[in-house]
């Protein structure tokens, strides 16, 4: 299993192992700026910090695979 994540690494690092990299670019910068964005938006209420957080996170996670649904691999 380390194997095969190693080499995808290495793939990845080399620019071989997407065939649209702007496209994963893209649709990674919009999930981060809509992840800040809600971060920035939820800390603003009169609660720890660490809620929104989670709340944050978790949204992320649910939203990044949804973003990368159409990735295609070489």
């Amino acid at each position: 299993m380390l194997e095969i994540g190693w080499f995808s690494a290495r793939l990845f690092f080399k620019g071989k192992l997407l065939r649209d990299p702007m496209y994963f670019v893209r649709q990674t910068t919009i999930g981060i700026s809509v992840s800040a964005l809600l971060l920035f938006l939820l800390a603003q209420a009169k609660v720890s910090l660490w809620i929104p957080v989670i709340v944050s996170s978790f949204l992320t996670g649910v939203l990044m695979p949804f973003l990368h649904k159409d990735l295609k691999l070489k």
